[in-house]
């Protein structure tokens, strides 16, 4: 396993240095889901939530989460992203399973760091609008496995989520 990278020898937090790295195209794609009781999936599914389209509003939140990532993750760089985008899987109660959405963001760039932090928030946060958005009918809905589930370019390469 190698050393934390955010900091340095004398163990102080820094950004990283990335200058002296070659500009790769980069890939990272992240998932997550929340799920809710079916009457609040039916809603969602109906449109007939009060303040508008649930997935619409949660998929522009997730792209602009992309976008602004620096700005909530301290050591993070500021990125030119080369697209962004979120998927929505509704999937009914089934086989033990609740009812819910399932959320996918994928990330990419050319650039001389790799883009998993961009999806991770595009994900967290069209997850979080999803809650906002039907909490008046749902309290309890619950946000889970928000996970790397793959990201592709620079020195480390390839990882793909078991």
């Amino acid at each position: 396993m190698s050393a934390l990278t955010h900091f340095d020898v004398h163990g102080q937090a820094h950004m990283v240095d990335v200058a002296d790295k070659p500009s790769t195209h980069r890939l990272a794609i992240a998932g997550g889901r929340i799920d809710m009781l079916p009457a609040t999936l039916a809603i969602i599914e109906a449109g007939s939530v009060k303040k508008g389209d649930v997935l619409g509003i949660a998929r522009i939140a997730g792209i602009q989460a992309a976008k602004k990532t620096s700005d909530l993750i301290p050591l993070c760089h500021p990125l030119a992203l080369t697209r962004v985008a979120i998927d929505f899987q509704v999937s009914a109660a089934a086989g033990g399973q609740p009812s819910g959405v399932v959320c996918t963001a994928t990330v990419q760039t050319v650039g001389q760091t790799g883009v998993e932090m961009e999806a991770l928030t595009a994900v967290t946060v069209a997850l979080l609008t999803i809650y906002d958005m039907c909490k008046a009918v749902d309290r309890g809905m619950t946000i889970s496995d928000v996970r790397l589930l793959e990201k592709h370019g620079g020195k480390s390469g390839s990882f793909v989520s078991p």
